[in-house]
């Protein structure tokens, strides 16, 4: 019964492990959104002036 207490503590860890992989991406995807819109904003003004 000890190794079932080993499989279950190594699956938390394995979830853990995906959920805060997961965070990460998702904080990545935001500021590269950010960046995206950032400079999209700087194309259109140069068109304008430019």
């Amino acid at each position: 019964m000890q190794n079932a207490g080993f499989f279950f503590a190594a699956f938390i860890v394995i979830w853990a492990i995906v959920f805060g992989y997961v965070f990460v991406l998702i904080g990545r995807q935001r500021r590269l959104s950010q960046e995206l819109a950032a400079l999209k904003e700087e194309v259109e003004l140069r068109n304008k002036t430019g």
